[in-house]
């Protein structure tokens, strides 16, 4: 890779740039390349070529007069997502622990990342054998209850890639490897307002979950309780998504939400 004068590599130097152009954008409004190129102390056509890349992602966008930039549509959307994340944590994770205490098993609060979950809050309930930590983990869309929640709510482009896949990922023999057998269970997770997985990610392990939803209705995160199938069998499932979904509607009312 090609380094700068200070050893530095250059795409690093090209995001920092990048995030430069971003923060004055912010302070000032709207700027001309120029303008831009002189703060950065860059060439103009540098200059050009950051705005280019961040145009074509849409975080900025040129005036009518096309002669300056300010930052585009694409910040907002990155914002609101961060914005989100952020208040799905806060508003959620005295929920989780109340609602492990109260069932003993453990209840996680997982949000969509491009093709996987991702955990960012969690609770432990006191009869979770271990105090596993799932905060941060990426888990598999197919395989989860959380993952079929929010890819059965995802938007479209996510959902048909997964499922134009050919062969999903098996992690035990109970893992539904088939997106022609997947797509009719998402379409259940729909109807019925949970998903669940028997033994799917790890043997001896079942989990529900259900949707939690912005203030205009969108999906936008799964609450899970999940615990050995010798507590959480089959038969104890549909009390768990019962409560799942009471659960995860009072998250979606913190969010805003009204149904």
């Amino acid at each position: 890779m090609a380094r700068d004068g200070e050893g530095q590599p250059s795409a690093v130097q090209s995001v920092d740039r990048a995030v430069s152009v971003l923060e004055s954008l912010a302070r000032q409004g709207e700027a001309g390349v120029t303008e831009l190129a002189d703060e950065l102390g860059v060439h103009k056509s540098t200059a050009f070529r950051l705005l280019g890349a961040l145009e074509n992602r849409g975080l900025v966008a040129q005036t009518r007069d096309r002669g300056k930039y300010r930052l585009g549509a694409g910040m907002l959307r990155l914002a609101g997502a961060a914005a989100r994340r952020l208040d799905i944590v806060r508003e959620g994770v005295s929920l989780c622990h109340e609602l492990a205490a109260e069932i003993g098993e453990t209840v996680n609060i997982a949000v969509l990342d491009d093709d996987a979950a991702v955990n960012v809050a969690q609770g432990h309930g006191t009869a979770a054998v271990t105090s596993r930590n799932w905060i941060g983990r990426r888990t598999p869309l197919h395989a989860t209850s959380s993952g079929k929640v929010l890819l059965a709510h995802a938007p479209a482009p996510v959902r048909d890639r997964i499922l134009a896949a050919g062969h999903l990922e098996g992690f035990t023999e109970h893992t539904v490897t088939s997106p022609a057998a997947l797509r009719p269970l998402l379409d259940e997770a729909v109807e019925q307002g949970y998903a669940v997985a028997v033994e799917e990610l790890e043997t001896g392990l079942n989990a529900v979950a259900a949707p939690v939803r912005s203030y205009d209705g969108t999906v936008i995160g799964a609450l899970s309780v999940s615990g050995p199938v010798y507590r959480l069998g089959e038969d104890a499932l549909p009390a768990a998504a019962k409560r799942a979904v009471t659960a995860a509607d009072e998250l979606s009312r913190r969010m805003g939400y009204a149904d």
